[in-house]
């Protein structure tokens, strides 16, 4: 049986994430925390429901791993993309990866394309994100 892989897709907004995350997986086996705030096809974004947002979504992929017939057979691939800028935001990933056994790949997605965020995040933000985003090789 294939290995049980979960792919953490970092990046800025407008990098190009979620349609990076969506050309590699099936649509059941992405989640981010902006799927929180989808409306009726809308994306309603509401700053005092983020942390509530960032929980729903480690609750999603914890659900996903967690052993039974349907996962074994639908979620061996599992793709979580968000902005991730510090490494202690991947870490509960690392955490139930690890404890589902699932072999962890970390993909950074660059705007070198000159996407546009879809969200309309403030030019201040992004700079922001920018500056304290860390990686380690």
């Amino acid at each position: 049986m294939k290995q049980k892989e979960l792919y953490i897709v970092r990046g800025i907004p407008g990098s190009g994430k979620s349609t990076f995350a969506k050309s590699i997986c099936k649509p059941w086996q992405h989640v981010e925390t902006d799927m929180f705030f989808m409306k009726d096809g809308e994306y309603k974004f509401d700053v005092s429901k983020l942390k509530q947002a960032h929980q729903w979504c480690k609750d999603k992929v914890h659900a996903m791993m967690r052993p039974n017939p349907f996962n074994l057979l639908f979620n061996r691939t599992i793709v979580v993309s968000n902005t991730f800028t510090q490494e202690w935001e991947m870490k509960t990933f690392y955490v139930l990866a690890r404890r589902f056994k699932y072999k962890v790949y970390t993909v950074i997605v660059e705007n070198r394309h000159n996407g546009k965020n879809a969200h309309g995040v403030p030019e201040d933000k992004l700079q922001a994100m920018k500056d304290r985003f860390e990686v380690k090789l």
